[in-house]
């Protein structure tokens, strides 16, 4: 699975169905989401049950947890595993909620097909920022809060009435708790990349539009929803813990914070400690913590995009010269025996491979051709060869 490529939503639901049971309940699915540190807003993991071809960027990893995500609270709430629904329902619940942030180009190029026009609305949802260039030069591009869209859905799914001020709530309280965390310290940093990445993820309010008194607490004691709860009080402890220590003070108020969240004693401990193992499993993978100038940004990220696409072009390549050696050995058999209706249709995808293989070959050999070949790729997906389309359902796939 390819999420950078057309056609990954309908390919995770291929996979999916043989998976149905991966989460027998939203705290199963909510453990799973954190391990992989989607609901901590930086993604290290993907669901168990997806393999990846290739190393996965951040982005692809987050656009694959948000939606599984998606799919699994569905299937939790609704009782339904109808995938064709499901990608309706998401559709509909972004509509509501007036997240389309899609280019006219892109609206063009995905043409009406329900899951098409998804990857495009879910690629504008996953990034902060919109201009490409900003997106190469700045490593915090993965927007933090996407775990309020799982939230929310869950929302849409029981019918609630006014999803667009429930979605300003949770976000005005999850910003709030962010700050009055990173105060409770004794020391505090004055640069908190953290918070920076957290008021550039807001969606739903303007974080200069609120003002940051003790008043959200009084709607914490209110708020009687157990995931956003849980959800707030990871939140709070990776804010704490994103200097590597917790003092006296950040303890008083992690378990204030609990206790007005209405969270019992083993399940804020359990938060504090699982925030603990988190960073110490993915420290070298958390981009956020990495102090660097904008230089070094720059051409770190650059570098990790064109590494990228030459390791994967060139993995398509032997990957396709590999399934040329099979139709080679198959060629030979049918000269001493008649080939079965499965080894003929192998020589015939092969054969039509081959034909296909001549553009994207001489593409490839082209001076920068590891960077012009995703976006041909992209625009004329049914002219390369399988060994490229990553997303592709096997036949076995849609039986």
């Amino acid at each position: 699975m390819n999420p950078s490529a057309s056609g990954w939503i309908d390919k995770y639901g291929s996979v999916v169905l043989k998976h149905q049971n991966a989460y027998p309940c939203f705290d199963t699915l909510y453990a799973a989401l954190r391990k992989n540190g989607f609901v901590y807003g930086l993604n290290a993991g993907i669901p168990h049950f997806i393999q990846a071809e290739h190393t996965l960027s951040e982005d692809e990893k987050a656009k694959i947890n948000l939606l599984n995500a998606l799919y699994f609270t569905y299937k939790l709430e609704t009782k339904s595993v109808d995938y064709a629904s499901f990608i309706n329902d998401v559709y509909k619940f972004y509509e509501i909620l007036k997240i389309n942030k899609v280019g006219f180009f892109d609206k063009l190029l995905s043409g009406n097909k329900t899951s098409a026009k998804l990857e495009k609305l879910m690629a504008s949802r996953i990034y902060i920022e919109d201009n490409i260039f900003s997106k190469t030069f700045n490593n915090l591009i993965t927007n933090s809060l996407l775990f309020i869209d799982v939230l929310l859905f869950k929302h849409y799914l029981n019918h609630t009435i006014d999803l667009k001020t429930k979605a300003e709530e949770i976000e005005y309280l999850a910003i709030n708790i962010t700050y009055h965390a990173l105060s409770s310290r004794e020391t505090q940093r004055k640069d908190n990349k953290l918070s920076q990445l957290l008021a550039s993820s807001l969606t739903y309010i303007e974080c200069g539009s609120h003002t940051f008194d003790g008043s959200y607490r009084d709607q914490l004691l209110k708020n009687k929803d157990l995931w956003e709860n849980r959800y707030l009080l990871d939140m709070a402890c990776l804010t704490v813990w994103e200097d590597h220590s917790l003092d006296y003070t950040e303890s008083d108020f992690i378990f204030g914070i609990g206790k007005d969240l209405g969270l019992a004693d083993d399940i804020i401990i359990a938060s504090v400690t699982h925030v603990t193992e988190f960073f110490k499993l993915n420290m070298d993978t958390i981009h956020y913590l990495k102090e660097k100038n904008l230089a070094h940004q720059f051409y770190d990220s650059m570098g990790k995009i064109v590494k990228k696409l030459i390791l994967r072009n060139s993995k398509r390549l032997l990957k396709e010269l590999s399934q040329s050696a099979e139709l080679v050995a198959l060629l030979s058999k049918s000269t001493v025996r008649d080939l079965t209706n499965d080894e003929k249709r192998k020589v015939q995808n092969q054969l039509l491979d081959i034909f296909k293989s001549i553009p994207s070959l001489a593409i490839f050999i082209l001076p920068g051709g590891a960077i012009l070949l995703p976006i041909f790729i992209k625009l004329i997906p049914k002219l390369l060869p399988s060994a490229f389309d990553e997303n592709r359902i096997e036949e076995e796939e849609k039986e």
